[in-house]
């Protein structure tokens, strides 16, 4: 199943992250994104799916690389995530959580692997360099 992810820093370094609010994960943090929807390409659901669970409009700056995780029913998920900012004239200060994420936030990088996390999240950043 294509999903998608962004990996949104903001003027600080800090990361967007979500806590999930559906299955798979309910309850561990991520970043935000979901599903590639029909006729959509990866980088349109990218942007959709961040400003749907976070309010944030985002800019994407490149593909950070892509991971498959398994789900329920023998459903593999493969996720492009991707870099991203915030897209000028957006104010960072904005972002709530809504659509699927319970709650949203920006944390500093080396905050991540302290909060309870979806498996693969931590070592997928640490690979792309974004948490040390």
């Amino acid at each position: 199943m294509p999903c998608v992810g962004a990996i949104v820093r903001d003027d600080r370094g800090r990361v967007l992250v979500i806590r999930r609010g559906t299955e798979p994960g309910r309850g561990l943090w991520s970043i935000p994104g979901g599903r590639v929807e029909a006729g959509e390409t990866s980088r349109q659901a990218v942007v959709r799916e961040v400003e749907e669970e976070t309010h944030v409009r985002i800019a994407l700056n490149g593909l950070a690389g892509v991971v498959e995780r398994d789900g329920p029913g023998g459903v593999v998920y493969v996720i492009e995530d991707w870099f991203a900012r915030v897209e000028p004239g957006t104010d960072p200060r904005a972002v709530h959580a809504g659509d699927d994420a319970d709650e949203a936030r920006w944390v500093f990088p080396d905050e991540i692997e302290h909060l309870a996390c979806v498996d693969g999240l931590v070592d997928a950043l640490r690979g792309w360099k974004v948490v040390p």
